[in-house]
């Protein structure tokens, strides 16, 4: 039997970051764990987190973080996908890419239109972008993660997210807004909370229902 295969493209906040422990949530907290069992045994779940992985921008104090660039060869060694996630974007706001809100969203079409494109999907292409969690002003008070992020972030992050779920709508994917259901840990104000990951987890699987039937 094959199973329904789905791979979450994301970046920390999909690897499942836990600042409590300066590494990772356990397997069987991470919001990608908590979906596949509540999708069933019909159902693979594969998590492709990477910390600070972007939309499309080149990161000039770590290789291999442009989204775009890896997007074939990851997606293509889980082939045949049924549904891919995309949850992308908090990395882009950092103030070393100069990019907007504005440039953030049309990166995350810039991914949509070129996993349409990619030989990988098992019938037809399916999509669903979930906007990422807005990144908490309270960010200024933890000095070392504010530094990394630069100021500014936490607006763009606000910002980017109705251009993002606007532009995901224009090229036909389903979307879900991570802010409705996840908050950011009050560690580090960026990184879903533990809290967070079972109700971000059940948005998912209802979502997904709904997609896949």
């Amino acid at each position: 039997m094959n199973k329904i295969r789905i791979v979450c493209y994301g970046d920390s906040n999909t690897y499942g970051a836990d600042p409590r422990v300066n590494g990772r949530f356990d397997d069987d907290a991470r919001w990608t764990t908590l979906l596949g069992e509540r999708l069933g045994s019909q159902y693979e779940v594969i998590s492709e987190g990477l910390c600070g992985r972007t939309t499309v921008f080149d990161d000039p104090l770590k290789d291999g973080l442009n989204g775009l660039k890896l997007l074939g060869p990851v997606t293509e060694s889980h082939a045949p996908i049924d549904l891919l996630i995309f949850m992308l974007g908090t990395n882009d706001c950092k103030a070393r890419f100069g990019a907007t809100a504005y440039n953030i969203a049309e990166g995350m079409r810039a991914l949509i239109q070129k996993a349409k494109a990619l030989p990988i999907w098992r019938e037809k292409a399916r999509i669903l972008v979930i906007a990422p969690i807005k990144i908490n002003p309270k960010i200024a008070s933890v000095p070392t993660v504010d530094g990394h992020m630069g100021s500014g972030c936490a607006e763009k992050s606000a910002e980017l997210i109705p251009w993002m779920l606007r532009f995901a709508k224009e090229e036909g994917c389903a979307t879900l807004d991570a802010n409705d259901f996840a908050v950011p840990t009050e560690l580090d104000w960026m990184h879903i909370s533990a809290a967070s990951q079972a109700p971000l987890a059940q948005a998912a699987y209802e979502k997904i229902r709904s997609i896949l039937g």
